[in-house]
């Protein structure tokens, strides 16, 4: 099978959204976070130096490990001893490794090995990349298909004002999970708010399978897992603006938006919840597609 340039650029967008695990990471040279002897997280050597300023809350790195004071003994200590910790380093002037810190967003995301596992705290959602913790979304996949059985998608272009990757496509409904709140009520919340999609009609989504990967930055470690629904919208519906974190939505044939996944126009997690979409729904073949593996494999990188 001849290799096109589509299926090239796919290849180097997974690599970048996978690129902790290449050979030119820092992996080899991050600390591992670790609360009560478990791993959940992964702390860039810049972080961890930092870290050391705060000797009531953070042990020094020993083994490999940065871990948290044995006094915090609870959820709840843990959460708000390191919360305040966050909260003076984001008060820090000419600290340019917590340019993440700008972004904070007073919401709380939940720090667990796996996501069936009980949190053992939360932390502030901007703050998750400097400890590597994985952070959990929901991503729904609006489409409808026709009476001849052509299939379209529903793309939101993103608003100008969003603080991560104004004016790109994306889902047409997605969002992080909060702690203490469930896939199927974010899932819902989500679609009202930013599609208009009533309740009734959200939940008529179905989940189909979860898109993981791990990618490094300036920032941090960015570890995240994105739970997948997709949803068939009748053809008479069309999703409006709601809360304004959208500024359009389209309609798409579905080879337009394979066409458009590796461009500089997608938010790059949405193309890859599309790309899964893309192989579920046989768009997408082993045999016309060489790299039809590493497009599997690549979407479902766990650490």
């Amino acid at each position: 099978m001849a290799v096109c340039a589509w299926s090239e650029d796919i290849l180097q967008l997974l690599r970048r959204m996978n690129n902790f695990y290449s050979a030119g990471s820092s992996r080899s040279s991050c600390f591992r976070f670790e609360i009560e002897g478990t791993q959940v997280g992964w702390i860039p050597p810049r972080i961890a130096t930092l870290l050391t300023r705060y000797p009531d809350v953070f042990n020094p790195p020993h083994g490999g490990a940065v871990s948290l004071s044995h006094r915090l003994d609870s959820y709840t200590k843990r959460s708000e001893s390191v919360d305040a910790v966050l909260t003076s380093l984001r008060s820090l002037i000419g600290e340019s490794s917590l340019s993440c810190l700008k972004g904070w967003r007073d919401e709380k995301y939940s720090v667990m090995k796996r996501y069936s596992d009980p949190p053992v705290m939360w932390m502030e959602r901007a703050a998750t990349c400097l400890f590597g913790v994985r952070r959990y979304g929901v991503h729904v996949n609006g489409y409808t298909v026709s009476e001849s059985g052509e299939v379209s998608m529903w793309l939101a272009r993103r608003s100008l004002t969003k603080q991560t990757y104004p004016g790109l496509l994306d889902n047409v409904a997605a969002g992080g999970l909060a702690a203490g709140v469930g896939i199927k009520h974010t899932l819902v919340k989500e679609c009202q708010e930013e599609a208009c999609i009533p309740a009734a009609l959200a939940e008529k989504a179905r989940p189909v399978t979860t898109v993981s990967y791990t990618y490094e930055d300036d920032e941090g470690v960015f570890a995240e897992t994105q739970f997948v629904f997709d949803l068939e919208l009748p053809l008479q519906f069309k999703p409006t603006v709601g809360d304004g974190e959208v500024q359009e939505f389209y309609l798409l044939p579905i080879d337009k938006v394979k066409e458009l996944l590796p461009t500089d126009d997608f938010k790059p997690n949405c193309a890859m919840v599309v790309l899964d979409f893309l192989i579920r729904h046989s768009v997408i073949e082993p045999d016309k597609e060489p790299f039809y593996q590493e497009f599997v494999s690549g979407l479902h990188r766990t650490l």
